[in-house]
């Protein structure tokens, strides 16, 4: 839950609730962060870790971090780990999935912080990361300022591969019947740069018809990163409209 949807709610619902916000997956069966109803809550902050996840937070060279971005991991087993996937005789697809980065540790996949009251916020899905210069951008930081946008009714962020680097590349699906102008374009990077950093703001804003979900509602990063790389589609039953992908090929504005 972002910072602002608090702000909303205690002003706008009930000033003194206790906001939970919670994150975890169907593969646990649970929760690795979530409410305590005992402890403060923090503005766009997860309160805390859940009951039996020994929960922390990795560097890329496995060593725990506070107050920086890095892999949500849980370091011992817990409850409701599962035991393995189905038709995976050997386990390499359920090692392969969880425990390849860092051996004998189970990663979750998402980016995260842990802040100084021990509370987490999460910056999305890892493997969606993006990493202009080499330094990691979560692609959530930009979602929530492109949403604020009322021009703006949905986007999508990925990095392209550009002359040895990554470069950012948004996509964004105007509201009604509007047509992105320079204005615009201005104003989305100068609200990135303005709430987020300099190396926040898309190198190139691409206006798209429609942008691809699961069937589920997820945006899909993965999708968009590998058509635009001229990369198959992986698991694309798995999506609501897989015909939006086409939107996104040979498009002239990514080979300047």
């Amino acid at each position: 839950m972002v910072a602002e949807s608090f702000d909303f709610v205690y002003a706008k619902i009930k000033a003194d609730v206790h906001l939970a916000s919670i994150s975890g997956g169907a593969d646990i069966i649970g929760c690795f962060v979530l409410g305590d109803p005992t402890a403060p809550v923090w503005r766009g902050e997860i309160q805390t870790r859940g009951l039996g996840m020994a929960v922390d937070v990795f560097s890329d060279d496995g060593k725990p971090v506070r107050e920086q971005k890095g892999e949500l991991v849980c370091v011992k087993p817990f409850p409701s780990m599962p035991l393995g996937f189905w038709n995976d005789p050997d386990g390499a697809k359920y090692h392969a999935a969880y425990f390849d980065k860092f051996p004998g540790v189970w990663t979750h996949g998402d980016y995260v912080e842990m802040t100084a009251h021990n509370g987490f916020v999460i910056y999305g899905r890892s493997d969606a990361t993006l990493n202009p210069g080499g330094v990691r951008i979560g692609a959530t930081e930009i979602y929530r300022q492109v949403e604020q946008l009322d021009q703006v009714a949905e986007s999508i962020v990925v990095g392209q591969d550009w002359e040895g680097d990554v470069r950012i590349v948004l996509f964004v699906r105007l509201r009604q019947e509007l047509t992105l102008n320079d204005e615009l374009i201005g104003e989305i990077k100068s609200r990135i740069r303005a709430n987020c950093s300099p190396r926040h703001v898309p190198a190139k804003v691409i206006q798209i018809a429609d942008i691809p979900l699961t069937k589920s509602g997820k945006i899909t990063e993965l999708a968009v990163r590998d058509v635009i790389h001229g990369r198959p589609v992986r698991n694309k039953e798995a999506l609501a409209n897989p015909e939006a992908l086409e939107l996104f090929k040979d498009l002239e504005e990514l080979r300047l």
